[in-house]
Order: structure tokens, then sequence, then C-alpha cells
């Protein structure tokens, strides 16, 4: 199964910032190769404020929903930039990966692929950082957890 949202394309980190959206274009480009036709696709939902507060302090949480720009950027700190549409390509990020968890414990499939930005594997649970606005991975790690899964083993 393939996770993805035209989201994540809207994410600008700013000109030259090393995470931009041609990233996810290549590997777009890559999974509409005739050998992923038959996988199945899923259009990423947006990660729930439940879900998002497993991993992740409401402070922080609220900080982003508060503080994304309606125009310009905002600058976390050197690596992490927030644009008009970062906040929903962010949400739609999170909400891939636990989708992919989800639909990979409910079956057929047993294999999930995110392709989404911004990634999620920095930001710890006060604070956005490598530019991550929230941490995908552990979040989805928490809401299976939290649908009874035992044990969670991430690889990075």
């Amino acid at each position: 199964m393939i996770v993805t949202h035209a989201a994540c394309l809207e994410h600008d980190a700013g000109p030259g910032h090393p995470e931009s959206p041609d990233r996810l274009r290549a590997v777009l480009a890559a999974l509409d190769a005739g050998e992923f036709a038959l996988v199945p696709r899923l259009e990423a939902p947006r990660a729930t404020r439940a879900q998002l507060v497993r991993a992740h302090d409401a402070a922080l949480v609220d900080a982003l929903f508060e503080q994304a720009p309606t125009d310009g950027y905002l600058r976390i700190d050197a690596d992490t930039v927030m644009s008009p549409a970062s906040l929903e390509a962010a949400l739609r990020a999170a909400g891939a990966v636990c989708a992919a968890v989800a639909a990979t414990r409910a079956g057929p499939s047993r294999t999930a692929f995110c392709a989404v930005r911004p990634p999620g594997h920095h930001a710890t649970r006060a604070k956005s950082m490598g530019f991550c606005l929230f941490n995908s991975v552990a979040i989805a790690a928490l809401d299976a957890i939290a649908a009874g899964l035992e044990r969670v083993a991430i690889v990075d």
C-alpha cells in the first residue's frame, strides 16, 4: 500500500532549503512506474489532536496551530520552517503513518510506504526540529499501542 496526499507537496521551507517538494515529486514519479500499478493507494487522512498529543506536549501542538503563518515563513529553528501550507501537510504526513500502520494491522496488506513530507522523525515531545513539525513515527507508534498493539519497534 502507498499512502500519500497532495497537501504534502505544498509544504514550502523556502528557497534553497534541502527539504523541498522536488524530493516528494521524484518519489511519486518513481511510484507511477508500471511495477507499482497494482499497489493499492490510500489518501492520507489528517492526524487528529488525540493522536498528536500522545506523542507531543499539548503546548507544542497548540503553538503550531496558533503560529502557522497565513503568508510568508515562520522559522522555528535553523532547519525547520513553516509556510502557510505546512500545517496541513504535517497533519497529512502524521495521518498517513497512522493510517498505514492501522491498515497493515487490519490486512490484507502487510506492508505500506508513506510518500509524505514534511519528514517526521526528529521532532521531540516538546520541540519541532530537524525539518520535522511533528514526529509522525512516534505518533503512529503510540496510536498503534492505544489501539491494542503491545510492542512497537522503530528502525531509523
